[in-house]
């Protein structure tokens, strides 16, 4: 493996009813706090009368209505809140992308200028609101990392970043606030950490025994657990594992000592800036083609994937025929659980994929497993049609 650090300063509380932790958390922080939410499912669920409660006597401002896909425009609506309001934390209320939001905005705040600067790094953030979250969707892992993704509609452009002046001070993470995740954002988001553990897993390091068995086995796990969670959506114990799941499978710990490839996340950004789909619906179409489209790149690896976690049985095949066994059974699990498989489930058709593949091509070629060109890139989206 290659040498790491690794740093990860995030407070993690983990369990039940642990939202009573909240006021002491954020009251060496100041009384001034930007409340960030989305759509009002945390007022239906009473997470929001809950955090008032425990915010009392604290002054409260709101940043409702965050998109799925969160948008430019709503971080900058955000910052400017906070610059009225004397802001001095932010709390992100909600799932990935009401988080991802959060940390634009903490850093927006502190930022002057247009912050689309330091998301296409531009421009670096050098100082950031402090702020924390309450999870009540599994899935990215941004309630414990430094990353985030937004989205600028006025140039259909989605793109990823991240600096180490948003790790959230606190992530408070309740399994029970995720009993009302629809049928339909559960298998989004059991598929959008699959991927980060899978974009993860393929890699060019050596000596990563350790590392692949914790992917493996956190993979294995979903593939058990996620069925029977779609069985019965309010089983707190199915969806605290999946709660767990997903905040190691993108909070560094299965990744030391390597980079992982992380094409298949910037191709499904093109297709979302243009589309507006949701992620983990692209990922679950994109990334096994991704896998066929490079399966000869290191076919051991693909093999060792079927085998320890898909339980193909590799007895008189080639790597290369057993790797592939494994990417059709993934894709079957995904289908299994409702994920989508073609990008026509979304309407999606070809008239757009030029465009998207130069999308792609932001920073030039991408992929650190294997390296794609815009070629390679209209080849994956032809073959997700």
């Amino acid at each position: 493996m290659n040498e790491f650090v690794y740093w990860n300063p995030v407070k993690w509380i983990f369990g039940k009813d642990t939202v009573t932790q909240l006021r002491e958390n954020v009251a060496s922080f100041g009384e001034n706090v930007l409340l960030v939410y989305g759509g009002g499912s945390i007022k239906k669920s009473g997470l929001y009368d809950l955090v008032l409660e425990e915010l009392a006597g604290f002054n409260i401002t709101e940043l409702a209505g965050v998109e799925p896909n969160p948008r430019l425009s709503t971080v900058k609506r955000g910052a400017e809140l906070c610059r009225e309001n004397d802001v001095s934390f932010v709390l992100a209320v909600g799932g990935g992308s009401v988080i991802d939001c959060a940390k634009a905005v903490a850093a927006a705040a502190k930022f002057d200028g247009d912050p689309w600067d330091f998301i296409t790094k531009k421009e670096a953030v050098e100082d950031a609101l402090p702020l924390g979250t309450i999870l009540t969707h599994a899935a990215t892992a941004s309630e414990m990392n430094a990353g985030s993704v937004i989205t600028n509609w006025d140039k259909n452009e989605k793109l990823g970043w991240g600096s180490p002046f948003v790790y959230p001070k606190f992530s408070i993470c309740d399994p029970q606030w995720t009993l009302t995740v629809p049928r339909d954002q559960t298998t989004y988001g059991v598929v959008d950490m699959m991927t980060h553990m899978l974009e993860q897993y393929f890699h060019n390091a050596e000596q990563t025994d350790v590392q692949d068995r914790l992917i493996e086995g956190t993979l294995k796990t979903l593939v058990e657990k996620a069925p029977a969670l779609m069985n019965d959506l309010q089983d707190e114990k199915l969806r605290e594992t999946v709660m767990f799941a997903g905040t190691i499978g993108l909070n560094g710990m299965l990744q030391m000592g390597y980079r992982g490839d992380w094409a298949t996340h910037n191709i499904e950004h093109a297709v979302s800036a243009v589309y507006d789909i949701p992620h983990g619906g692209g990922l679950a179409i994109l990334f096994p083609n991704w896998m066929k489209h490079n399966l000869n790149t290191k076919p051991e690896r693909f093999k060792q994937l079927a085998v320890r976690v898909f339980d193909v049985n590799p007895e008189g095949k080639s790597d290369k025929e057993t790797g592939l066994e494994g990417i059709e059974a993934l894709q079957n699990f995904w289908t299994s659980i409702e994920a989508p498989a073609r990008l026509a489930d979304y309407n999606i058709d070809d008239s757009r994929i030029e465009e998207m593949a130069d999308k792609t091509l932001f920073n030039g070629p991408f992929g650190n497993f294997a390296k794609l060109d815009r070629e390679d890139v209209i080849a994956i989206l032809r073959a997700s049609l």
